[in-house]
């Protein structure tokens, strides 16, 4: 394509589309590539409760949709297709989309990070029905309630830890003997009178029909299969930032995220990026949306700078 937008922006969750408002906002000429499947995370919720300016909370595909009208508003476009490769080699910038080609003299990435999956059927098809990667975001949903985390590490650690502020009961539950999360973090758990630490425990099915009734665990020793009655459960066992198609574009830690070099910038002039696929620690609709508006600002100052 022979148009060179200023902003091209991947992704369409809060990052993307806060970046999107205030670069149209901007006059700043945005093309955001929402996928197939737009919105991010949030759309696999159902109330959120913790989004500032909601004060009887908000469903998630509800903000979303919001957000979106509001970039729409002040002209931003969108195309509804998932980006297939990315050229950040030179100026102008190129995206893809199969054989199509578009030109822009910044991006901003918002792809985010998908929480790390069992892989079950069951985990599949009670997710945003007792089945959360989020303590922060769910957890109030659950008060008095049996809730079990799964993981072992320092995440897992304080994700159950937290848990206790609303949960009558939390069991944190680890498929071998070994915990990855560090002697204090781990002591704080087992010293919660609230907590109950199962280790060398598989997750072998998630149970109940509409929300979550139990657990079915396997002995990772022995084999033998036994069932727990809770009524959430929450995954602690990391998250994948959605990067692949940046990985020989720009610089990525050893886990996949996104390095920041100066303030939102990549290691490629002109490149910025937001949210879940650069944030390691708070992983929030609010934060993203921060660091959308943020990119946004650090791309306009670039733009200006090249002029």
């Amino acid at each position: 394509m022979s148009e060179i937008y200023d902003v091209l922006i991947i992704g369409s969750g809060p990052a993307g589309l806060s970046a999107a408002v205030y670069t149209g906002r901007a006059n700043l000429k945005t093309l955001l590539f929402e996928g197939w499947q737009p919105g991010g995370q949030l759309t696999t919720t159902t109330v959120v409760e913790n989004y500032a300016g909601f004060k009887d909370g908000i469903q998630g595909t509800q903000l979303m949709a919001e957000m979106r009208g509001q970039a729409e508003r002040f002209g931003v476009e969108y195309v509804s297709k998932d980006i297939t490769k990315v050229d950040f080699s030179g100026q102008p910038l190129k995206v893809y989309v199969g054989d199509e080609e578009y030109q822009g003299k910044t991006v901003i990435i918002a792809t985010g990070a998908k929480p790390r999956r069992l892989g079950l059927p069951s985990e599949d098809k009670l997710w945003a029905k007792g089945v959360s990667a989020c303590a922060t975001c769910d957890g109030f949903f659950f008060k008095d309630k049996v809730v079990a985390v799964i993981g072992g590490g320092d995440s897992a650690m304080e994700e159950g830890t937290f848990l206790t502020k609303f949960a009558g009961k939390v069991y944190i539950i680890n498929r071998t003997d070994n915990f990855r999360a560090s002697e204090i973090m781990l002591k704080r758990a087992q010293d919660n009178e609230k907590v109950e630490v199962l280790s060398g425990k598989a997750i072998d099915e998630v149970l109940g029909d509409n929300n979550v009734t139990g657990l079915r665990l396997k002995d990772t020793q022995s084999g033998e299969i036994s069932e727990l009655k809770i009524d959430g459960m929450f995954l602690a066992i990391g998250h994948i930032p959605v990067t692949d198609l940046f990985k020989d574009q720009i610089e990525l830690d050893e886990l996949g995220f996104v390095i920041l070099k100066k303030n939102t910038m990549t290691s490629v002039p002109g490149v910025f990026a937001a949210g879940d696929v650069s944030d390691h620690r708070y992983r929030q609709a609010i934060t993203s949306a921060g660091e959308g508006c943020k990119a946004s600002i650090d791309a306009k100052k670039w733009l200006a700078e090249q002029d």
